[in-house]
């Protein structure tokens, strides 16, 4: 399975990076997300709850940074177990531009493998899964950069450098589901 997309979001590169590097925020985007830990600078261990079509399973994975570039991409490596519902591994390339008004441009790839009871679901019910977390994703990740006074109720969010992670995590466990 292979997915890319630009998302533009109100927010400054420097901003969106920390973000994106931030466990706590890419716990709280990621559809389904229960645990979101770093085991290093560059590598963490994340467990996901998701339903794809008849299977649902908790996946326990790993997330790896490979060739990053601060403040302006990396690629993120995955792999996940989902016991008798299979496994998925793959890649995402994310990418960071400024964008008119002070916002920033998100660019990704992202390509998966699967196995197991995963793999005998039809590839477009996967797509379909993976499209719609991605789109609950980047939802959630573009609310935490909306102007305080749209959210009275939430304090203002602080993003380190993990956010990034979060939504190539995203990507990357849509992708570990769909495909």
């Amino acid at each position: 399975m292979e997915m890319q997309s630009t998302r533009v979001i109100a927010a400054p590169p420097a901003a969106v990076w920390a973000a994106l590097n931030d466990p706590h925020a890419l716990k709280a985007c990621i559809p389904g997300c229960e645990s979101f830990t770093r085991e290093s600078d560059t590598q963490w261990r994340t467990v996901v709850a998701a339903k794809v079509g008849p299977v649902s399973a908790r996946f326990t994975g790993t997330i790896a940074l490979a060739d990053v570039v601060a403040p302006t991409r990396y690629t993120l490596r995955f792999q996940g177990q989902g016991g008798a519902a299979g496994f998925a591994n793959g890649e995402a390339r994310v990418e960071l531009s400024p964008a008119a008004g002070g916002q920033t441009s998100l660019a990704y790839t992202a390509s998966a493998q699967v196995g197991g009871k995963l793999a005998q679901i039809g590839s477009r019910l996967i797509d379909g899964v993976a499209a719609k977390m991605a789109e609950e994703f980047f939802e959630r990740f573009a609310a935490r950069f909306a102007p305080a006074e749209a959210h009275p109720a939430q304090a203002a969010p602080h993003f380190p450098r993990w956010l990034l992670v979060v939504a190539v995590l995203t990507i990357l466990v849509t992708g570990w589901l769909l495909a």
